[in-house]
């Protein structure tokens, strides 16, 4: 009965709080992580245990390991992306500004241009200058754009799975499912 108890307390789900996710000074903690215990587990005679009980508890601990490495790097990945959206909002903002400043540039050139011909027909300059940038990225755009192809090696490959799935549930022979039937 000793040994069922102790399995239960093995069996358990296994989290170390390694900080809370805000300090008290208001620095942000990584979030709460599992991982492995750093408390000694009950030790249980290796005469007591057979060698499959021995496996699945090895097992067990190098599962454990391995969740908590994985939960380890994504958190820490997490992070790191969350750093990289909180960088490229500032970059947002800075194009955001220097489009809006884009008006008063082209404003100052059509002024300039007031300068030496009629104030009207230099707008019209600007204007028709503006439309001819937009019409060479756009069309920069369409060729860019006009030159992807649809992912071939992917929709072969999922097609080639897709056939191996229905061959596998009709239960056909090994020889089948590589393509080579006995015809």
């Amino acid at each position: 009965m000793a040994s069922r108890s102790s399995r239960r307390a093995r069996s358990t789900c296994r989290r170390t709080v390694v900080a809370s996710p805000t300090s008290s000074n208001g620095t942000e903690v990584p979030p709460v992580l599992p991982s492995i215990p750093l408390s000694k587990e009950p030790v249980v005679a290796a005469a007591d245990q057979s060698i499959g009980g021995l496996v699945r508890e090895a097992t067990a601990q190098v599962s454990t390991l391995v969740r908590a490495e994985v939960e380890l790097a994504r958190s820490e990945v997490t992070a790191e992306v969350k750093k990289g959206l909180q960088g490229s909002i500032f970059f947002i903002v800075a194009l955001v500004v220097a489009l809006f400043s884009l008006f008063f540039l082209f404003f100052a050139l059509g002024e300039t241009l007031a300068l030496f011909l009629n104030r009207s027909a230099s707008f019209w300059i600007v204007f028709g200058f503006m439309i001819l940038v937009a019409a060479v990225f756009g069309l920069l755009g369409y060729l860019r754009v006009r030159k992807i192809r649809k992912p071939e090696r992917t929709i072969s490959s999922l097609k080639e799975s897709a056939q191996v799935l229905s061959n596998r549930n009709r239960a056909d022979t090994p020889a089948q499912l590589n393509g080579r039937g006995t015809s």
